[in-house]
């Protein structure tokens, strides 16, 4: 995702599966299909569960970005920098109904429908400009 909040690659998988495996995982696959996409990233911003030098280094290894863990202070509510980008599109993904339960049997139907319901959203965003912009002229 970048940070306008644009899904850049998403993976559905099993609930136990390590999510700094399958981030990596995510950006070798991005690199195979769409290395163009990569090549202005510059800096990956985590939260907590992606910490460790590891994880970094092997970003840093596959497409030399750097990782900055977004962490809070203390136990209590604090909003964190850059991470309501992060919630409000996993807020957009939870209006539609499908993605708002576990209905697929198979994790690809639920990729592809977050890529449907995504590219949804970019052509409502569109729409919404152009109409805003034409009626200014």
């Amino acid at each position: 995702m970048d940070s306008l909040g644009l899904v850049y690659k998403a993976m559905v998988a099993e609930g136990n599966a390590s999510e700094r495996t399958l981030a990596k995982a995510a950006v070798m696959e991005l690199l195979e299909t769409q290395p163009k996409l990569l090549e202005r990233v510059k800096l990956m911003w985590v939260d907590a569960g992606y910490r460790g030098e590891v994880f970094g280094l092997g970003i840093w290894l596959m497409i030399q970005a750097t990782v900055e863990v977004i962490k809070r202070e203390g136990r209590e509510f604090q909003m964190l920098p850059k991470r309501w980008i992060v919630e409000r599109t996993f807020g957009w993904l939870n209006w539609y109904r499908r993605l708002s339960k576990e209905y697929e049997k198979f994790p690809e139907v639920s990729e592809a429908a977050i890529y449907a319901l995504h590219d949804s959203l970019n052509a409502t965003a569109i729409g919404y400009l152009k109409i805003y912009f034409i009626d200014r002229l």
